[in-house]
Order: C-alpha cells, then sequence, then structure tokens
C-alpha cells in the first residue's frame, strides 16, 4: 500500500496524516547520553562499579570510552532516528581537558563547552542532570545524609549545575530540563522516616535558592519506589517529590519515570492528572520489567498509552517535556538507542493520527467506541510511519540496522 493510499483510509476518519507528521517534526525528545557507555562518565574510575543505585547488566562489546567515542555513536543514532532531538546529559559527562579535574561540587560550565560545541554543530537543545551517585560521598545518603558536610558537598553539586544548567540553556537558546533524582534510602526498616525527607527537603530548597531563570531552567524533583540496595525505604518517594513540585510554583515541575512506581501504577493515567494542576511536567519513558529496570522502550502497551495522553492533554504544546532513560549493556548499544528512540516517534505519531473519540465517551456510548478502538489497530499505520521517517530523512523500518552491523564492524569491534 502506498502513502497515498494509507493517508485516503484517515482521511476517512477524518485525520490528517500530513498534518500529524509535519507536527511530531518539531517534537523535542531528550536522548540520553549515558546509554553509549553504560551510565559511566568521564568524571571517575571507569574500572570501578557503579554505585548508589544505579546498575548495568551485560558487556557487549563496543562501549564508548572517551568522550569522542560517545559522541560519534550519537552522531550514528541521530542519523538513524527521525524528529527533532535534544542531549540529555549527567554531571558526571563532565570533559577535563589538560587535567583540569573538578569534583562535583567544584563543576562549571566550561567542563561542558564541548558538549555545547556538539550540540550547535547539530542544532540540539540539551537538559541535564545532577549526578548522586557513584561517587565515594554517595554511600547511601546524599541529600538527606545527616552528615552536614556530606550535605553542604550534594548541595554545593546541585548548585554548580544549576549554573551549568543555565549556561546550556543560553547558549543552546532552548531551556534546560534540569532533573534531581537521588538513591537516598535505606535497605531495611528505618526508626525515622520523616527527618531524612526533612533534610531532603532543606536541601533541595537550597540548590534551588541559587539564581536562574525558570524560563530557561526547568529543575525537576523524579520520584522513585525503591532502588538497589535501599529496597525498604526511599526518600525521595513518589508522595515527597510530588508535594515538593506543588508547593514550588515557578521553580520546580514534578518528573516521572514510568519505572518508578508499583507495578501496578502506570503513568499513563497519571499524565492528565498532573496536568490538571501543573502548567508543565517532565516525563523520562522506560520500560520496567518487574522493578525499574531500565529496558530499552518498546512498542508496547503502556508506551502507547503515555504518548497518546501526552497527545490528548496538549502535551506536545511544551507543556510535556519528554526525554528517554534506559541503559541496556547486553546488546549493541546504537541498537538500544535506536530502537527506544523510534519507538517513542512511533507511539507519538499513532497517536497523533488517532481519531478524537471523545464524544462517545460524553455520550455513553461504550460499545462503538471499544469497537472503533479495536478497528483502529489494523489501521495501515507502517506506510504512515515510512513517510515521516523519509520526510526526516531517517531510514525506514528494514533498512537502518545494516548501517548499525556496518558501524559494528567498522568502529565497535576496533575498541578494546
Amino acid at each position: 500500500m502506498s502513502y497515498a493510499e494509507a493517508k485516503a483510509k484517515y482521511v476517512a476518519l477524518g485525520v490528517d496524516t500530513d498534518a500529524a507528521i509535519a507536527k511530531l517534526k518539531n517534537v523535542p525528545v531528550a536522548l540520553h547520553c549515558w546509554q553509549g557507555d553504560d551510565v559511566r562518565g568521564f568524571d571517575t574510575d571507569p574500572t570501578k562499579p557503579l554505585t548508589g543505585g544505579i546498575q548495568t547488566t551485560g558487556n557487549y562489546p563496543g562501549r564508548a570510552r572517551t568522550p569522542e567515542e560517545l559522541m560519534a555513536d550519537l552522531d550514528m543514532v541521530l542519523k538513524l532516528c527521525p524528529g527533532t532531538k535534544k542531549m540529555n546529559l549527567h554531571a558526571s559527562y563532565a570533559i577535563f581537558e589538560d587535567g583540569d579535574w573538578a569534583d562535583r561540587d567544584k563543576l562549571e560550565p566550561k567542563h561542558f563547552k564541548k558538549w555545547v560545541d556538539f550540540c550547535k554543530e547539530r542544532g540540539l537543545g540539551c537538559d541535564f542532570n545532577p549526578t548522586f551517585f557513584s561517587h565515594p560521598k554517595a554511600n547511601g545518603l546524599t541529600l538527606s545524609s545527616p552528615d552536614p558536610e556530606i550535605r553542604k558537598f550534594w548541595i554545593d553539586h546541585g548548585k554548580a549545575c544549576i549554573r551549568i544548567s543555565t549556561y546550556l540553556a543560553e547558549e543552546l537558546g532552548q531551556p534546560c530540563v534540569m532533573n534531581i533524582w537521588t538513591g537516598d534510602g535505606f535497605k531495611d526498616i528505618p526508626t525515622d522516616r520523616m527527618g531524612p525527607r526533612v533534610r531532603y527537603k532543606e536541601a533541595i530548597d537550597e540548590i534551588l535558592s541559587e539564581p536562574f531563570d525558570f524560563n530557561e531552567v526547568k529543575p525537576c524533583v523524579e520520584s522513585k519506589v525503591f532502588g538497589i540496595g535501599v529496597e525498604a525505604y526511599t526518600v525521595g518517594s513518589a508522595e515527597f517529590s510530588l508535594s515538593y513540585a506543588a508547593m514550588n510554583p515557578g521553580k520546580c515541575i514534578p518528573l516521572m519515570d514510568n519505572g518508578h512506581y508499583h507495578p501496578t501504577e502506570v503513568v499513563s493515567d497519571k499524565i492528565p492528572a498532573l496536568l490538571t494542576f501543573f502548567p508543565e511536567i517532565a516525563l523520562h519513558i522506560t520500560r520496567p520489567i518487574r522493578w525499574d529496570s531500565d529496558h530499552v522502550v518498546l512498542l508496547d502497551d503502556e508506551t502507547k498509552e503515555i504518548c497518546k495522553e501526552i497527545v490528548r492533554c496538549g502535551g506536545l504544546e511544551g507543556s510535556v517535556k519528554i526525554a528517554l532513560d534506559y541503559f541496556d549493556a547486553s546488546i549493541n548499544r546504537i541498537s538500544a538507542w535506536t530502537v527506544g528512540f523510534r519507538n517513542v516517534q512511533k507511539a507519538l505519531l499513532m497517536a497523533l493520527i488517532t481519531p478524537d473519540l471523545t464524544a462517545m465517551q460524553n455520550a455513553d456510548n461504550w460499545t462503538e467506541l471499544m469497537v472503533i478502538q479495536e478497528e483502529l489497530k489494523t489501521m495501515p499505520f507502517g506506510e504512515i510511519w515510512t513517510e515521516y521517517c523519509h520526510q526526516c530523512g531517517a531510514p525506514a523500518d528494514g533498512d537502518w540496522f545494516t548501517e548499525v552491523k556496518k558501524y559494528e564492524a567498522e568502529v565497535l569491534s576496533k575498541r578494546g
């Protein structure tokens, strides 16, 4: 079937596929740098294990070991994926030149100049994340630590990241979403649940006291239900993080990661709930299996439902900040990046070419609503997707993986 024939079928449903394609082209989705090197970063010893609730599994050959290798791999992914991209950096990806190493509390914008140059050359914006893990001072508790020196170190790190985020926004001309997430918590049942949360709140207050323009820098607080080594209690729970954002309008927005909730909770249902009260929210899209395992995003039911709600709630107008967050070291990392990014794009496009059936719901016409929703599943979406890829200058399904295999043979296989 040709694109024209598929388009005609959607026109019969009142859907303009050309308009949907044109709209999706301009929707930024942040591509996370940490898939390319298994969350190692460049500011600590790469031979030491990850700590602070972060873990990768697998040792597929070809991991990026230097900023240059990581940027080359990212270029390959940018080439293979349609749509508008942003970068998403962790503070641990600072690039130090001529031995100019700085600990995380002393990081400066200059340590991210090469990333700014990379983004400028490719027309990308950039989001940012303080790195509260894999560091000698990240031993169970960071911003919620009862040790004032530990707490101050991480507060100073957060303030440094506000300044870096401002630099990224100003240099690249796009708002920078700065996400605060820590793995703070306890392995077993604590006797004091409130104390760490009070300290955590006060620490975030101090971080956000650093001057910034909320139009340029969008601080977020991300929750988590539990983590490795903190199975019994997480300081930054969903209730804490959401309440913090609600009490700090104009300074902070909530961030939901769909791997950071109980297995029976779905973020798709939370999106319209939050947008009822918050003018802006942020999302990290991942794929949990039984827990926050950060598997590569598939075109599964929840990914499609998340994207439907983004579209239905007007999130593509700027109220929903979309980013990816996963790290699979068991497969080719270029493919992991590409599959996940393309699947989020597919899910958004599917949502954009879904007819508005709200009138049926409001008329209590659930029978016809179910029938049409099921029949939509066999509409010729593939032709619309192929046209979108073509217009974006990206390879279609069935073509891009050949380029990955060639890159693996010519580049990745030569890495030690």
